[in-house]
Protein backbone atom coordinates (compact mmCIF):
# COMPACT_ATOMS: atom_id res chain seq x y z
CA UNK A 1 0.00 0.00 0.00
CA UNK A 2 3.22 2.48 0.86
CA UNK A 3 4.39 1.67 -2.34
CA UNK A 4 1.10 2.01 -4.37
CA UNK A 5 0.47 5.60 -2.64
CA UNK A 6 4.34 6.89 -3.10
CA UNK A 7 3.99 5.43 -6.89
CA UNK A 8 0.77 7.76 -6.59
CA UNK A 9 2.42 10.48 -5.84
CA UNK A 10 5.33 10.70 -7.98
CA UNK A 11 2.97 9.84 -10.93
CA UNK A 12 0.75 13.10 -10.06
CA UNK A 13 3.98 14.92 -9.88
CA UNK A 14 5.26 14.13 -13.23
CA UNK A 15 1.92 14.83 -14.66
CA UNK A 16 1.73 18.28 -12.75
CA UNK A 17 5.22 18.91 -14.20
CA UNK A 18 4.34 17.82 -17.81
CA UNK A 19 1.35 20.15 -17.50
CA UNK A 20 3.38 22.92 -16.24
CA UNK A 21 5.69 22.78 -19.18
CA UNK A 22 2.50 22.06 -21.87
CA UNK A 23 1.94 26.17 -19.96
CA UNK A 24 4.78 27.32 -20.39
CA UNK A 25 4.02 28.96 -23.60
CA UNK A 26 1.55 31.21 -21.61
CA UNK A 27 3.17 32.79 -19.00
CA UNK A 28 2.69 36.50 -18.99
CA UNK A 29 5.89 38.65 -18.52
CA UNK A 30 6.45 41.27 -15.54
CA UNK A 31 5.10 44.80 -16.66
CA UNK A 32 8.41 47.27 -16.30
CA UNK A 33 7.71 49.67 -13.41
CA UNK A 34 8.36 52.50 -16.14
CA UNK A 35 5.21 51.64 -18.28
CA UNK A 36 2.77 50.86 -15.17
CA UNK A 37 3.79 54.65 -13.83
CA UNK A 38 3.03 56.21 -17.03
CA UNK A 39 -0.34 54.73 -16.56
CA UNK A 40 -1.02 54.45 -13.04
CA UNK A 41 1.22 56.96 -11.18
CA UNK A 42 0.24 61.22 -10.83
CA UNK A 43 2.02 64.47 -9.58
CA UNK A 44 0.74 62.83 -6.22
CA UNK A 45 2.92 59.79 -6.56
CA UNK A 46 6.16 59.56 -4.03
CA UNK A 47 8.19 57.10 -3.04
CA UNK A 48 10.61 56.21 0.47
CA UNK A 49 12.98 53.93 1.26
CA UNK A 50 11.14 50.85 3.29
CA UNK A 51 12.94 47.83 4.49
CA UNK A 52 14.73 45.49 3.03
CA UNK A 53 15.38 47.85 -0.41
CA UNK A 54 12.21 48.37 -0.66
CA UNK A 55 10.74 51.90 -2.22
CA UNK A 56 7.50 52.53 -1.19
CA UNK A 57 4.83 54.07 -3.07
CA UNK A 58 2.35 56.69 -1.05
CA UNK A 59 0.28 59.56 -1.76
CA UNK A 60 0.28 62.19 0.36
CA UNK A 61 -2.54 64.48 -0.24
CA UNK A 62 -5.83 66.40 1.30
CA UNK A 63 -5.59 69.21 3.97
CA UNK A 64 -1.81 69.80 4.85
CA UNK A 65 -2.20 70.87 8.76
CA UNK A 66 -5.79 68.40 9.24
CA UNK A 67 -5.34 65.40 11.45
CA UNK A 68 -3.46 62.59 9.72
CA UNK A 69 -5.18 59.68 8.18
CA UNK A 70 -2.95 56.81 7.01
CA UNK A 71 -5.10 54.30 4.65
CA UNK A 72 -3.99 50.69 4.20
CA UNK A 73 -5.06 48.50 1.44
CA UNK A 74 -6.33 45.14 1.17
CA UNK A 75 -4.60 42.28 -0.89
CA UNK A 76 -3.99 42.65 -4.56
CA UNK A 77 -5.36 45.88 -4.15
CA UNK A 78 -3.54 49.17 -4.18
CA UNK A 79 -3.87 53.07 -2.88
CA UNK A 80 -6.09 53.61 -5.83
CA UNK A 81 -8.83 52.02 -3.99
CA UNK A 82 -8.90 54.72 -1.43
CA UNK A 83 -9.77 57.41 -4.10
CA UNK A 84 -13.34 57.53 -3.56
CA UNK A 85 -12.98 58.48 0.77
CA UNK A 86 -9.59 60.88 -0.77
CA UNK A 87 -12.11 62.79 -2.93
CA UNK A 88 -14.75 63.23 0.08
CA UNK A 89 -12.30 63.54 2.98
CA UNK A 90 -9.28 65.52 1.58
CA UNK A 91 -10.61 69.02 2.87
CA UNK A 92 -10.82 67.65 6.50
CA UNK A 93 -7.68 65.42 6.93
CA UNK A 94 -4.07 64.74 5.58
CA UNK A 95 -4.70 61.27 4.06
CA UNK A 96 -1.60 59.07 3.53
CA UNK A 97 -2.44 56.30 1.29
CA UNK A 98 0.75 53.30 0.89
CA UNK A 99 1.39 50.59 -1.34
CA UNK A 100 2.06 47.38 0.42
CA UNK A 101 5.29 45.27 -0.44
CA UNK A 102 3.40 43.12 -3.71
CA UNK A 103 1.55 45.67 -4.67
CA UNK A 104 0.45 48.93 -6.54
CA UNK A 105 3.70 51.02 -7.50
CA UNK A 106 5.98 49.92 -4.90
CA UNK A 107 9.78 48.28 -5.69
CA UNK A 108 10.13 45.31 -4.12
CA UNK A 109 13.83 43.69 -3.87
CA UNK A 110 14.20 40.56 -5.37
CA UNK A 111 14.41 37.86 -3.13
CA UNK A 112 12.08 39.88 -1.04
CA UNK A 113 10.26 37.65 2.13
CA UNK A 114 7.37 38.29 3.67
CA UNK A 115 7.28 38.23 7.66
CA UNK A 116 4.89 38.27 10.20
CA UNK A 117 6.60 42.03 10.71
CA UNK A 118 6.32 43.24 7.16
CA UNK A 119 3.34 45.64 7.49
CA UNK A 120 4.28 47.37 10.99
CA UNK A 121 7.67 48.15 9.47
CA UNK A 122 6.47 49.53 6.26
CA UNK A 123 3.68 51.51 8.29
CA UNK A 124 6.69 52.80 10.61
CA UNK A 125 8.64 53.54 7.74
CA UNK A 126 6.11 55.59 6.33
CA UNK A 127 5.32 57.72 9.98
CA UNK A 128 9.10 58.51 10.16
CA UNK A 129 9.44 59.56 6.42
CA UNK A 130 6.44 61.20 6.83
CA UNK A 131 7.23 62.87 10.66
CA UNK A 132 3.96 61.26 11.78
CA UNK A 133 3.94 61.27 15.75
CA UNK A 134 0.17 60.21 15.90
CA UNK A 135 -2.38 59.16 13.36
CA UNK A 136 -5.68 57.82 12.90
CA UNK A 137 -5.01 54.55 10.55
CA UNK A 138 -7.55 52.43 8.20
CA UNK A 139 -7.24 49.10 6.82
CA UNK A 140 -9.30 47.02 4.51
CA UNK A 141 -9.23 43.47 4.52
CA UNK A 142 -5.39 42.36 4.42
CA UNK A 143 -4.83 46.09 5.54
CA UNK A 144 -7.24 46.03 8.21
CA UNK A 145 -5.15 43.14 9.51
CA UNK A 146 -2.17 45.52 9.33
CA UNK A 147 -3.98 48.32 11.16
CA UNK A 148 -4.97 46.57 14.23
CA UNK A 149 -2.04 45.20 14.37
CA UNK A 150 -0.13 47.85 14.58
CA UNK A 151 -2.68 49.37 16.27
CA UNK A 152 -1.69 46.80 19.25
CA UNK A 153 1.80 47.14 18.42
CA UNK A 154 2.37 50.65 18.67
CA UNK A 155 -0.68 51.99 20.89
CA UNK A 156 1.25 55.51 21.93
CA UNK A 157 1.53 55.75 17.90
CA UNK A 158 -2.59 55.62 17.18
CA UNK A 159 -5.11 57.69 18.15
CA UNK A 160 -8.05 55.68 16.25
CA UNK A 161 -8.21 52.74 14.12
CA UNK A 162 -11.42 51.91 11.40
CA UNK A 163 -11.42 48.67 10.03
CA UNK A 164 -13.50 47.74 7.11
CA UNK A 165 -13.97 44.34 6.45
CA UNK A 166 -10.78 43.53 8.16
CA UNK A 167 -9.49 40.37 8.30
CA UNK A 168 -7.70 38.01 10.93
CA UNK A 169 -9.82 35.83 12.37
CA UNK A 170 -10.22 32.87 9.66
CA UNK A 171 -8.41 30.90 9.02
CA UNK A 172 -6.16 29.98 11.73
CA UNK A 173 -2.88 27.58 10.60
CA UNK A 174 -4.31 25.24 13.66
CA UNK A 175 -7.88 24.95 12.09
CA UNK A 176 -9.29 22.24 9.39
CA UNK A 177 -10.45 23.92 6.98
CA UNK A 178 -10.98 23.14 3.33
CA UNK A 179 -8.54 25.49 1.23
CA UNK A 180 -9.74 26.24 -2.24
CA UNK A 181 -8.15 23.92 -4.40
CA UNK A 182 -6.05 26.65 -6.75
CA UNK A 183 -4.14 27.03 -3.11
CA UNK A 184 -3.22 23.37 -3.50
CA UNK A 185 -1.78 23.65 -6.91
CA UNK A 186 -0.07 26.35 -6.48
CA UNK A 187 2.28 24.73 -3.87
CA UNK A 188 2.54 22.13 -6.71
CA UNK A 189 5.26 22.04 -9.52
CA UNK A 190 3.13 23.88 -11.25
CA UNK A 191 2.62 26.94 -8.73
CA UNK A 192 5.13 28.86 -10.87
CA UNK A 193 3.99 28.69 -14.02
CA UNK A 194 0.37 28.79 -12.79
CA UNK A 195 1.39 32.14 -11.15
CA UNK A 196 2.47 33.49 -14.29
CA UNK A 197 -0.65 33.04 -16.39
CA UNK A 198 -3.21 35.54 -17.48
CA UNK A 199 -4.57 36.11 -14.18
CA UNK A 200 -7.60 38.11 -15.51
CA UNK A 201 -10.53 35.65 -15.19
CA UNK A 202 -9.62 34.79 -11.81
CA UNK A 203 -9.85 38.35 -11.50
CA UNK A 204 -12.46 39.75 -12.62
CA UNK A 205 -14.18 36.58 -11.20
CA UNK A 206 -12.81 37.54 -7.31
CA UNK A 207 -13.69 41.12 -7.78
CA UNK A 208 -17.04 40.85 -9.01
CA UNK A 209 -17.66 38.53 -5.17
CA UNK A 210 -16.25 41.32 -3.65
CA UNK A 211 -19.42 43.66 -3.94
CA UNK A 212 -22.89 42.96 -3.34
CA UNK A 213 -23.78 44.69 -6.55
CA UNK A 214 -20.93 43.20 -9.18
CA UNK A 215 -22.12 46.15 -12.20
CA UNK A 216 -19.18 48.22 -10.32
CA UNK A 217 -16.60 46.11 -11.72
CA UNK A 218 -15.87 47.61 -15.03
CA UNK A 219 -13.23 46.86 -17.58
CA UNK A 220 -10.86 49.61 -16.26
CA UNK A 221 -10.68 48.47 -12.62
CA UNK A 222 -9.90 44.54 -13.76
CA UNK A 223 -6.98 46.02 -16.02
CA UNK A 224 -5.93 47.80 -13.00
CA UNK A 225 -5.21 44.90 -10.68
CA UNK A 226 -4.12 42.46 -13.48
CA UNK A 227 -1.64 45.32 -14.63
CA UNK A 228 -0.12 45.94 -11.41
CA UNK A 229 0.08 42.37 -10.14
CA UNK A 230 2.29 41.87 -12.95
CA UNK A 231 5.14 44.60 -11.51
CA UNK A 232 8.32 42.67 -11.33
CA UNK A 233 8.65 40.51 -8.46
CA UNK A 234 4.64 41.13 -7.23
CA UNK A 235 3.49 37.76 -7.83
CA UNK A 236 6.31 36.56 -6.25
CA UNK A 237 5.16 38.53 -2.77
CA UNK A 238 1.32 37.48 -3.33
CA UNK A 239 2.24 34.12 -3.83
CA UNK A 240 3.49 34.61 -0.48
CA UNK A 241 0.94 36.11 1.05
CA UNK A 242 -1.26 33.53 -0.22
CA UNK A 243 0.54 30.13 0.68
CA UNK A 244 2.15 31.30 3.89
CA UNK A 245 0.36 30.83 6.94
CA UNK A 246 2.26 30.84 9.76
CA UNK A 247 3.42 34.64 8.38
CA UNK A 248 0.21 35.74 8.03
CA UNK A 249 -1.42 38.54 11.34
CA UNK A 250 -4.02 36.19 13.36
CA UNK A 251 -6.03 38.20 15.39
CA UNK A 252 -6.22 36.95 19.40
CA UNK A 253 -7.54 37.99 22.22
CA UNK A 254 -4.23 39.12 23.96
CA UNK A 255 -3.65 41.62 20.85
CA UNK A 256 -6.58 42.85 20.23
CA UNK A 257 -7.12 43.95 23.92
CA UNK A 258 -3.73 45.67 23.37
CA UNK A 259 -5.43 48.38 21.39
CA UNK A 260 -6.33 51.11 23.25
CA UNK A 261 -7.29 53.70 19.98
CA UNK A 262 -10.98 54.46 19.47
CA UNK A 263 -12.10 51.83 17.06
CA UNK A 264 -14.61 51.94 14.35
CA UNK A 265 -15.68 48.54 12.43
CA UNK A 266 -17.44 48.89 9.33
CA UNK A 267 -19.00 45.79 7.41
CA UNK A 268 -20.92 44.68 5.08
CA UNK A 269 -23.82 42.25 5.50
CA UNK A 270 -23.35 40.66 1.83
CA UNK A 271 -19.48 39.87 2.46
CA UNK A 272 -18.34 36.94 0.94
CA UNK A 273 -14.74 37.22 1.51
CA UNK A 274 -14.79 37.66 5.33
CA UNK A 275 -17.89 36.61 6.93
CA UNK A 276 -19.81 40.07 9.25
CA UNK A 277 -19.23 37.73 12.16
CA UNK A 278 -15.69 38.69 12.08
CA UNK A 279 -16.67 42.25 11.91
CA UNK A 280 -18.36 41.49 14.60
CA UNK A 281 -16.02 39.77 16.47
CA UNK A 282 -13.74 42.33 16.24
CA UNK A 283 -16.09 44.87 17.90
CA UNK A 284 -16.72 42.58 20.49
CA UNK A 285 -12.87 42.06 21.44
CA UNK A 286 -11.28 45.83 20.74
CA UNK A 287 -13.11 47.82 24.15
CA UNK A 288 -15.63 50.12 23.26
CA UNK A 289 -15.65 49.81 19.49
CA UNK A 290 -18.30 51.20 17.62
CA UNK A 291 -19.95 48.71 14.51
CA UNK A 292 -21.86 49.83 11.82
CA UNK A 293 -22.89 46.83 9.25
CA UNK A 294 -24.27 47.69 6.07
CA UNK A 295 -26.92 45.63 4.45
CA UNK A 296 -26.72 44.84 0.73
CA UNK A 297 -23.04 45.29 1.07
CA UNK A 298 -20.29 43.72 -0.19
CA UNK A 299 -16.29 43.25 0.97
CA UNK A 300 -14.85 46.61 -0.84
CA UNK A 301 -17.50 48.92 0.72
CA UNK A 302 -15.83 52.06 0.66
CA UNK A 303 -16.12 51.70 -3.56
CA UNK A 304 -19.40 50.12 -3.19
CA UNK A 305 -20.74 53.09 -0.63
CA UNK A 306 -18.21 55.56 -1.05
CA UNK A 307 -20.53 58.60 0.06
CA UNK A 308 -21.83 57.10 2.95
CA UNK A 309 -18.88 55.12 4.28
CA UNK A 310 -17.12 58.50 4.21
CA UNK A 311 -19.14 60.13 5.96
CA UNK A 312 -20.05 57.65 8.85
CA UNK A 313 -15.78 57.58 9.61
CA UNK A 314 -15.88 61.21 9.36
CA UNK A 315 -18.06 61.29 11.91
CA UNK A 316 -16.41 58.74 14.00
CA UNK A 317 -12.89 60.91 13.45
CA UNK A 318 -14.80 63.74 14.09
CA UNK A 319 -15.39 62.44 17.84
CA UNK A 320 -11.77 61.47 18.20
CA UNK A 321 -9.66 64.11 16.55
CA UNK A 322 -9.79 67.74 17.89
CA UNK A 323 -7.92 71.28 17.40
CA UNK A 324 -5.71 72.68 14.35
CA UNK A 325 -4.72 69.08 13.06
CA UNK A 326 -3.55 68.38 16.04
CA UNK A 327 -4.33 64.41 17.80
CA UNK A 328 -6.71 64.56 20.91
CA UNK A 329 -4.15 61.93 22.31
CA UNK A 330 -6.16 61.71 25.78
CA UNK A 331 -5.70 58.17 26.70
CA UNK A 332 -9.03 56.18 27.48
CA UNK A 333 -9.67 54.80 30.94
CA UNK A 334 -8.09 51.33 32.34
CA UNK A 335 -9.63 48.98 30.33
CA UNK A 336 -11.74 46.61 32.76
CA UNK A 337 -11.59 42.91 33.43
CA UNK A 338 -12.28 40.76 30.81
CA UNK A 339 -15.24 39.38 32.25
CA UNK A 340 -16.80 42.79 33.34
CA UNK A 341 -17.09 43.73 29.25
CA UNK A 342 -19.60 43.93 27.93
CA UNK A 343 -21.22 40.86 25.87
CA UNK A 344 -21.43 42.49 22.62
CA UNK A 345 -20.84 45.72 20.91
CA UNK A 346 -22.83 48.81 20.03
CA UNK A 347 -24.29 47.69 16.55
CA UNK A 348 -25.33 49.90 14.27
CA UNK A 349 -27.56 48.81 10.72
CA UNK A 350 -27.35 50.90 8.30
CA UNK A 351 -30.15 50.01 5.17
Amino acid sequence: MRHFGLAFMGAGLALASFSAMALFPFRQPDIPHRILDRKYSDWRSAFFAGPCGSQIHYRDEGRADGPPLVLVHGYCASLHTWEPWVERLAEHYRIVSIDLPGHGLTRTAEGYRIGRDSFAEIIDAAAEHLGLETFAIAGSSMGGAAAWDYAARRPEKVAALVLVGAAGFTPRPEQDFGEPVVLDLLRSPMGPVLRDLDATPMMRKGLKASFANPAIVGDAMIERYVALGRAPMHRNVQMQLALARSERIYATPEALARISAPTLVLHGEKDRLVPVGDGIRFATAIRDAQLMIYEDVGHILHEEIPEQSAEDVHAFLQGVLTGQGRLDLQQPAEAPAREERRAAPHLHLVA
